[in-house]
């Protein structure tokens, strides 16, 4: 299978965020950053793959900053590393500024998905062959994060999560 770049899973999505979705504070909810951030992992996942994909683990979150009602949301994302038949897709929000269009990073994550056949069997998907430094940088750590995640479900015993014990020798 041919390797693909990152830049070919990018998915961009621009929204605004409406009183309706916001909390007491007029924030955007937590929840809706999570469910937009979904979308454009699962496009990224697609684009990748060519298939059906579903969501097999929402890796890590950070909010970092509040999302004020009106605020222009965009969310980018796209692939960083492909194993066998998953995909971890890096995704980051940002708000721009009415005026300057100055952007400011108020979340990221990291999401885990799984291309599969139409009965739901897990298919391969092509290898990634990062281009940028941040690119090279999240596909190294790609493995890390995997062993940790298996780690943590009890999937793995520690003396198998060789990356994570590289990190420590």
């Amino acid at each position: 299978m041919k390797a693909k770049t990152p830049k070919e899973s990018l998915t961009i999505l621009t929204d605004m965020v409406l009183p309706g979705e916001t909390n007491a504070l007029n924030n955007l909810f937590g929840g809706e950053i999570l469910a937009r951030m979904d979308r454009a992992c699962s496009i990224s996942a697609q684009r990748h793959s060519r298939r059906i994909v579903v969501t097999a683990s929402v890796n890590h979150v950070g909010f970092t900053k509040a999302v004020p009602v009106g605020s222009v949301v965009t969310v980018e994302s796209k692939v960083s590393r492909a194993f066998s038949s998953s995909m971890e897709i890096y995704v980051d929000v940002w708000i721009e500024d009415r005026e300057s269009r100055e952007r400011t990073k108020v979340n990221e994550g990291i999401y885990t998905f799984v291309a599969v056949d139409r009965t739901g069997s897990p298919v391969k998907v092509p290898p990634i062959q990062p281009e940028t430094e941040l690119e090279k940088e999240r596909f190294e750590g790609a493995l890390r994060r995997k062993q940790l995640s298996l780690l943590l479900a009890g999937k793995i015993k520690a003396s198998d999560a060789t990356e994570l014990k590289a990190l420590f020798s």
